[in-house]
C-alpha cells in the first residue's frame, strides 16, 4: 500500500507564504517535519522534493508523504472478530464488546481491540501501527475510534481538545436518582491504595460529568451521561461518589447480583472528520446484558 500522503492544492491565499508556515496552520507539526525529513518521508511541490524553506506559488501542488510506521514488537495481530461501524483511508469506529480490552497490558499481553485492529492493516497491507483516540476500559462495551495512522491521530486529539470529539454513554446505577439531569464537577486522582482504583480527591485532576436520567426503575436507574474530561474510571468513579455506582462494578460499590461487568457503554460518537470537513455521528444499540438488566427489572415491577 502507497505511504500515507496529504495533498494540497496551492491557491492565491497561500501564494508568497513560506511551506514551514503552512504545514503549521494545517496541523503539521514540528515533530512530523522531523519524522518526515529523517525516516524516509517527503515533501513535494508538483513532485519534486522541496524544503519547508521553500516559498509556495498560487497553482502548485503539495504532496506531505509520511513515513512508514513500525509496529511496536511487543504487539502481535491477531484474527478476531471485528464490528466495524465505520471505515475510510484515515479512520476506524469500532463496537467494541464488553470483556475485550482495549490495548494490551501486563494483564492482557494478547487478545485485545489493538491485536485485531493489527491483523485487520495486514490484510489491509497498511503500514501503521494502532491509534486509539477514544479508548475503553476492559468491561466497558461500545464505540472506539480509531485513527490509521499517528498523524490522523494527532489531528483527532486537537480536535478533541477543541470539543470536536463527543461521546454519550449509558450506565444503569444502583439506586434512583432524584434529579431529571445534573452536573458532578469533582476532581479525580489515583487512590492511594490501589494502582488502579480512582477517587475523587481535593488534589486530583479536574473532571466534569453531565448526567440526563432516561429510565427510573425500582432500585436503578437507567442514565446518559456526557463527559467533559476524559480520566480514568470518571463515570464510575463519579456515580459511586454521588450514591449510584455502577451495577456490576464491584470495584466502586456496585453489586453483580444482576449483570456480571459495569453496565456501562459508549452510545453514541460525534466528531469533525478533519479530512472530509464534516461532522459524523454513530450510534450502537444497546448490549444484550444491560436490556436484560432493564427488563428483568421492570418485569418484576409488572403487576400479574
Amino acid at each position: 500500500m502507497p505511504p500515507f500522503t496529504m495533498t494540497f492544492s496551492i491557491d492565491e491565499q497561500h501564494d508568497g507564504k513560506l511551506l514551514r508556515q503552512f504545514l503549521q496552520e494545517n496541523g503539521i507539526s514540528r515533530t512530523a517535519l522531523t519524522d518526515i525529513k529523517f525516516h524516509g518521508g517527503a515533501l513535494l511541490i508538483d513532485g519534486r522534493p522541496v524544503t519547508v524553506r521553500h516559498v509556495l506559488r498560487a497553482g502548485e501542488t503539495l504532496s506531505v508523504v509520511f513515513p512508514p510506521e513500525r509496529t511496536s514488537d511487543w504487539m502481535d495481530p491477531e484474527e478476531m472478530p471485528l464490528h466495524i461501524v465505520y471505515e475510510d483511508d484515515y479512520i476506524l469506529v469500532v463496537d467494541k464488546p464488553a470483556g475485550l480490552a482495549t490495548i494490551p497490558s501486563r494483564h492482557h499481553p494478547g487478545g485485545t481491540l489493538a491485536n485485531g485492529l493489527l491483523h485487520h492493516y495486514r490484510r489491509q497491507r497498511l503500514d501503521s501501527t494502532v491509534h486509539i483516540v477514544t479508548r475503553l476500559d476492559r468491561d466497558t462495551s461500545g464505540l472506539v475510534l480509531v485513527a490509521k495512522h499517528r498523524h490522523v491521530h494527532h489531528l483527532l486529539s486537537t480536535l478533541q481538545q477543541k470539543g470536536k470529539v463527543a461521546r454519550t454513554y449509558e450506565a444503569i446505577c444502583h439506586g434512583v436518582m432524584v434529579d431529571d439531569e445534573g452536573t458532578i464537577d469533582a476532581p479525580i486522582g489515583r487512590r492511594g491504595d490501589s494502582i488502579i482504583a480512582r477517587e475523587v480527591r481535593e488534589d486530583g485532576k479536574p473532571a466534569v460529568t453531565h448526567f440526563r436520567v432516561l429510565e427510573r426503575l425500582r432500585g436503578y436507574t437507567h442514565v446518559s451521561l456526557q463527559l467533559e474530561t476524559g480520566r480514568t474510571h470518571q463515570i464510575r468513579v463519579h456515580l459511586a461518589y454521588v450514591g449510584h455506582p455502577l451495577a456490576g462494578d464491584d470495584l466502586y460499590g456496585g453489586s453483580r447480583e444482576m449483570i456480571d461487568r459495569q453496565a456501562l457503554y459508549s452510545r453514541q460518537l460525534s466528531f469533525f472528520h478533519p479530512f472530509a470537513r464534516r461532522w459524523l455521528t454513530f450510534a450502537a444499540p444497546l448490549p444484550g446484558d444491560m436490556a436484560h438488566l432493564i427488563e428483568t427489572v421492570r418485569s418484576s415491577t409488572t403487576p400479574t
